[in-house]
């Protein structure tokens, strides 16, 4: 390859990475987290403290949404628990905005899912920064630029690839240390980046791309017939004529029983929507998951009033729509295997986020002046800026994790304590991240994750002492695995802290690393 095509490359490579690398930061980290989604939830309503409503049965909860909410009959949805700590909720469409309410919320009922859901706030700031709409677009931008950044790099590295792989240079030149970890885990996890790209990019753009080509290619069409091609059910109108509904528990038994006749032998509901509740015409679609499959993601369309099943869409009977849009989801999130692919999907997720920081450090280290004290404006800024937003989305996420512990014991409201504390921290670690010298504030903000990360584990791991020693229930293992992995995460930031400071007193004196002289 020419020396100037490998330049180009290089820029593309720099810039892109830039540009989208402070985004793909909070991704990665708050999407290593959003793999363990249940386990999250469970640590937050663990099945010992049980949440409201959690005791009531399905069918007196769609029994209290038809008595408040009778317009909702033609069609509503049921979100099922995912344990007995949890509790179910409706979903419909009014004339304003979608609505959400467990069964004492009817008379109020909110225009958010589950608020002050943990595991729910975790995944918003990995899908979109935790910035409604428009931050879902924007991901979707920076994920094409993430892709792009992926391809020009492998391209510079090709020629030395075999050769520079797992070289790991330790030594007086740090430049060259970071270089070869940057490197190696960039190309040997570049299989699953590609992945990660692909899918997140046609995820978060995938409205605005029909929208395009709806308009460009369709003659204004396609909205229509992409309804009608990823349609699982049949449509059927309201004959006018009541009937017994079967009770939600027998739908989904039926709903098992059939997708047992496509090879799942593990299907899981957990979303029931119903059409022309009380109409001899009802249909209810059961949606579940199947472990160990792309084709996570499956419905059973059945008759509300004699379970007769209308349509299939599950195991060896999905569609060729059903498997590619299930698929998305199971390769992005790694629901397609069991523990063992979730703790891959983590480790990729933190290794990912080390991969957008330690391309920030070699952009830092490139553009330093090697013999002077004083280092250009332009990377003490780039320092501080990654300094801020990386520890500091550290830190704001373990704030997050903090304040619903708390809100859990004072009785307050959950979501606006996560939203405070979380971003809170965040906006609080930037400002010192440009306010305090940069080691110093490299030093103390990565001691403030560590022992806040710690310190929250260590209160609910003390807090759940009778659990611990009692029989355990489903979910326990997800609240010890929760609070034991968050003491590793504590120690390795404990561990940067300390590697930080001793780069400070004995790296190179010329960095903006490195503490001042003493007098």
């Amino acid at each position: 390859m020419k020396s100037a095509t490998i330049r180009t490359f290089q820029t593309v490579h720099t810039w892109t990475g830039l540009i989208a690398g402070f985004a793909l930061f909070v991704a990665f980290y708050a999407g290593a987290l959003t793999v363990f989604h249940d386990d999250i939830a469970a640590w937050q309503n663990p099945p010992w403290r049980s949440a409201q409503d959690a005791d009531v049965p399905v069918s007196s909860l769609i029994d209290r949404l038809l008595a408040q909410h009778p317009e909702t009959r033609d069609d509503f949805g049921i979100v099922l628990p995912s344990d007995d700590a949890h509790a179910a909720y409706a979903y419909w469409q009014d004339k304003d905005n979608a609505r959400f309410a467990s069964a004492s919320q009817m008379a109020a009922p909110s225009d958010a899912a589950r608020s002050g859901d943990l595991a729910d706030f975790v995944y918003a700031l990995h899908d979109s920064l935790g910035l409604p709409v428009v931050g879902l677009y924007l991901m979707g931008i920076v994920s094409v630029l993430y892709g792009l950044a992926l391809v020009s790099g492998l391209l510079i590295h090709l020629p030395q690839l075999v050769k520079d792989l797992f070289a790991m240079r330790v030594g007086h030149n740090m430049k060259r240390l970071w270089q070869d970890a940057h490197n190696a885990i960039g190309v040997l996890s570049l299989p699953f980046h590609l992945i990660f790209a692909v899918t997140g990019s046609i995820l978060c753009l995938f409205t605005l791309t029909v929208a395009a080509l709806n308009v460009i290619a369709f003659d204004g069409k396609l909205f229509g017939s992409f309804a009608q091609a990823i349609a699982t059910a049949p449509t059927l109108t309201a004959s006018g004529t009541p009937a017994v509904m079967l009770t939600p528990e027998q739908l989904i038994e039926r709903a098992r029983a059939t997708a047992l006749t496509t090879g799942v032998t593990n299907f899981e509901p957990d979303y029931l929507h119903y059409t022309h509740y009380g109409d001899r015409n009802a249909v209810v679609e059961v949606r579940g998951l199947s472990q160990h499959t792309l084709g996570t993601y499956g419905t059973v369309a059945l008759s509300g009033d004699d379970g007769r099943v209308l349509a299939t869409h599950v195991g060896t009977k999905l569609s060729i729509n059903g498997i590619s849009n299930s698929s998305l989801y199971a390769l992005h999130f790694g629901s397609y295997g069991g523990r063992a692919v979730r703790w891959l999907y983590f480790a990729l997720g933190l290794a990912g986020a080390f991969l957008f920081y330690s391309g920030n450090l070699l952009w830092i280290e490139s553009r330093r002046k090697r013999r002077h004290v004083d280092q250009p404006r332009r990377t003490r800024i780039m320092a501080r800026a990654t300094i801020g937003v990386c520890v500091g989305t550290c830190l704001g996420i373990s704030g997050a994790f903090a304040a619903t512990l708390m809100a859990a014991h004072l009785g307050i409201d959950t979501a606006m304590s996560q939203t405070l504390a979380c971003y809170g921290l965040f906006l609080a670690a930037c400002a010192y991240a440009f306010a305090r010298p940069i080691p110093r504030a490299a030093i103390e903000l990565l001691t403030a994750t560590a022992t806040l990360t710690i310190a929250v584990a260590m209160a609910d791991l003390l807090g759940n002492t009778a659990a611990w020693t009692h029989a355990w229930a489903p979910g326990t293992a997800s609240v010890l695995g929760v609070d034991l992995t968050a003491i590793v995460l504590g120690i390795t930031f404990a561990r940067l802290a300390h590697a930080a400071l001793r780069r400070a007193r004995h790296g190179d004196a010329n960095s903006v690393w490195a503490l001042p002289a003493p007098h």
